[in-house]
């Protein structure tokens, strides 16, 4: 597994290489955003990791960047900020997830293995509900349009196809989705589903997502 990681701070950059190193994953590790981007455009990587506030570019504009050219690898943003704008701009500019600082390298790893392994355990193939198709492949939702997910959307909506007929409540999903990180609250989820809700609209889908901030959620066909 290769990693790009972009932390401006040299200190912390050697020490997550290092502790990503010990875990035997291929690392670059670059100090600034403009070598973010020409790392990402350059060469292959199963997860990118990028800190938000850094020197040339920030983690945001790469990340748009790099989704701008179609580029769907997994990006899990370091920041230092807890505020929930900071979240949101960066799963706005297609995030998959974030961390914010500090953080406990126990921490750290464990969402590096989650999401460094999670398309081996999709594996090819696809699910259907409705006029929707969800590729595990390409992290696609397919209706009359298709739009891309990101990893926790696309964990969030396989959770709710997987179980049609019920109502699945915040603290499910906290526990199957998010693993019951520490940062991940019930806002996490209603946010996700407004995602997910925008997307669904995006591609003229007839599915639609029923259940209020904090309560059950369940994916239903809108009625004719």
């Amino acid at each position: 597994m290769k990693i790009l990681l972009a932390e401006d701070t040299r200190d912390l950059n050697r020490v997550i290489t290092v502790a990503l190193q010990h875990e035997k994953y291929e690392v670059d590790p670059v100090y600034d955003g403009e070598e973010a981007a020409e790392h990402a455009f350059q060469n292959g990587y199963d997860l990118i990791v990028l800190d938000i506030m850094m020197p040339k570019k920030s983690g945001i504009e790469v990340l748009r960047e790099i989704r701008s050219a179609n580029n769907v690898t997994p990006v899990l943003l370091l920041t230092a900020k807890a505020e929930v704008d900071d979240r949101v701009s960066g799963l706005d500019a297609g995030a998959d997830d974030y961390l914010t600082k500090p953080f406990a390298m126990k921490e750290f790893l464990a969402r590096v293995r989650a999401m460094t392994r999670r398309k081996a355990e999709y594996g090819a193939g696809e699910l259907k509900f409705g006029d929707l198709t969800l590729d595990a492949d390409k992290f696609e939702l397919t209706s009359e349009n298709s739009v891309r997910l990101s990893v926790k959307e696309y964990e969030l909506l396989q959770t709710l196809i997987l179980h049609p007929d019920r109502d699945l409540d915040t603290a499910y999903l906290l526990e199957k989705v998010w693993n019951n990180a520490p940062d991940a609250t019930p806002d996490t989820v209603w946010l996700y589903i407004s995602y997910l809700r925008g997307k669904l609209a995006s591609i003229a889908s007839s599915v639609k997502i029923l259940g209020e901030r904090g309560g059950s959620y369940r994916l239903t066909l809108k009625a004719d």
